[in-house]
């Protein structure tokens, strides 16, 4: 079974999509929708840029593995 390693890692990627999917979905943004702000900043955009900056890390710490 030579080929576990990219499977392992195409069904990591999938679940990241379908975690990005769900976190960035309108039911559950709607979480966000106050007027409460955070050092200033309001909470929406916050979590908009950090759910998106956590995504796009986590996705480079999986292609940058080493497969051995």
């Amino acid at each position: 079974m030579k080929d576990r390693p990219g499977r392992l890692l195409t069904q990591r990627l999938l679940a990241l999509f379908a975690a990005g999917w769900l976190l960035l979905s309108f039911p559950l943004l709607q979480l966000w929708l106050a007027d409460t702000s955070w050092l200033g900043l309001p909470l929406l955009p916050l979590a908009l840029f950090t759910i998106w900056a956590l995504l796009i890390g986590l996705v480079a710490v999986l292609m940058e593995t080493r497969r051995d």
